[in-house]
């Protein structure tokens, strides 16, 4: 038996869920639980989140690499071109840094269920719908999964049962 609410396996004798405190009723709660949209698409955007925070970490990691060794392979002529190159490669491979890494704790929170991975998610969607391509779609993935009809309720109810 499974519960209706939470989808919590059940013993035959049991009136109240364990996990969410719903009543059982005896011949609905013998039906497998129907899954909602939410529940459906989350694991499947978790792992959309990790993989496109793990393509913004390769370059990340090249550019800091590069960053590091410009000094010693390029010659640079002008002391502020010497100093600020490096510098710049070096942000800008931080930046990148930030944004995989942001990618991968959101996609590794969707997938644990987080409280907080369903607001980092939706912000990061939002920002996401301005990288063309592949962002755009992730973005307009997320934001179609996580704010459909009482997604906030469903996020916090499978949020809370983990």
């Amino acid at each position: 038996m499974f519960c209706n609410q939470c989808g919590a396996q059940l013993q035959p004798d049991y009136n109240l869920c364990p996990k969410c405190g719903q009543t059982i009723t005896r011949g609905a709660a013998a039906l497998p639980p129907t899954r909602s949209r939410l529940q459906e698409h989350l694991r499947t955007l978790g792992i959309l989140w990790m993989i496109a925070g793990g393509l913004f970490c390769l370059p990340a990691l090249f550019a800091m690499t590069f960053g590091t060794a410009a000094t010693m392979f390029i010659p640079f002529h002008d002391a502020v071109v010497h100093t600020l190159g490096p510098f710049l490669i070096l942000a800008i491979g931080g930046t990148l840094l930030i944004l995989g890494a942001g990618g991968l704790c959101v996609g590794w929170g969707l997938m644990h269920r987080r409280p907080w991975a369903r607001i980092v998610a939706i912000i990061l969607g939002v920002l996401a719908l301005f990288h063309p391509i592949l962002g755009t779609a992730l973005g307009i993935y997320t934001l179609w999964v996580l704010l459909s009809a009482d997604a906030e309720r469903q996020y916090a109810q499978i949020a809370s049962s983990q």
